[in-house]
């Protein structure tokens, strides 16, 4: 099948479809807002700062023309993601894709981590996704249509690196929460899903591409011979959310350059 022939089929077309993209303010999150909304989605963004809230939301529309809503929301705070969800469905009237982005670190040797530090790491990183996917089940269920979950996951599902113990622990754990869910929710016809990132540059990320030693070891460990950007993951997202993908759950997608394929 020819190119247009699949684009005009729909299969990868999101218009009337409502989607909340968590961490949606910037980096990956925001590449992925964007993507969506160009493939016809409205777009809900979550995230804790309400200026870049604003940005992102100005960014999204000026491209795309599609109406997005912002909702300035600590994750970490677990105990209030239900709430958040309701009131994000009372103003969208709906969500039909969630996308999990939202996303935080600690690095340090893993002796010297501070209890307090993985915490945070676990319940931003796997807590949060857990309630508000609930939260996402439970509105899919009642309005029984199905839906999409995609959470953002990373190299570190499928290996460790030194310094970064509570991180790889919270993505270990997403990598099997996501096979979890999909076993438990297909029969509600709610697909979950994962996407696994290489070495992407973002904020998060900024103390590691910087690192001229840190940067070069990257280099050399990526087939592909380069940093990836937040765009290279807004295709494998825009499949995971849409009818192409309605066959696949409890999978997770490597968008990683080669990484992993390579000894």
């Amino acid at each position: 099948m020819l190119y247009y022939e699949i684009m005009a089929s729909g299969l990868f077309d999101l218009s009337g479809k409502i989607a909340l993209v968590t961490g949606g303010s910037r980096g990956i999150g925001l590449a992925v807002a964007k993507g969506l909304a160009q493939h016809g989605a409205d777009i809900a963004i979550v995230a804790r700062t309400k200026k870049q809230l604003e940005e992102a939301k100005k960014q999204i529309q000026a491209g795309t023309g599609r109406t997005v809503w912002t909702f300035a929301f600590d994750l970490g705070n677990t105990k209030a993601i239900e709430g958040l969800f309701e009131d994000i469905v009372a103003e969208t009237k709906g969500v039909d894709i969630l996308i999990n982005c939202a996303g935080t670190t600690a690095r340090a040797p893993a002796e010297d981590v501070e209890l307090d530090n993985w915490n945070q790491v676990i319940e931003v990183n796997l807590t949060a996704v857990f309630v508000i996917s609930q939260a996402f089940c439970r509105h899919r269920k009642q309005a029984a249509k199905g839906g999409k979950i995609i959470s953002i996951g990373s190299l570190l599902c499928q290996a460790a690196r030194a310094t970064n113990a509570p991180y790889a622990s919270s993505k270990g754990g997403l990598l099997m929460l996501t096979k979890s869910l999909a076993v438990e929710w297909a029969k509600y016809r709610i697909s979950v899903n994962a996407i696994g990132p290489g070495y992407i540059t973002t904020g998060l990320t900024k103390p590691l591409w910087t690192d001229k030693e840190f940067d070069r070891w990257v280099l050399s460990k990526t087939p592909l011979g380069r940093w990836g950007q937040p765009d290279d993951l807004v295709g494998t997202a825009v499949f995971l959310a849409s009818s192409a993908s309605d066959f696949i759950t409890g999978q997770i997608v490597y968008v990683d350059g080669g990484w992993l394929a390579m000894l």
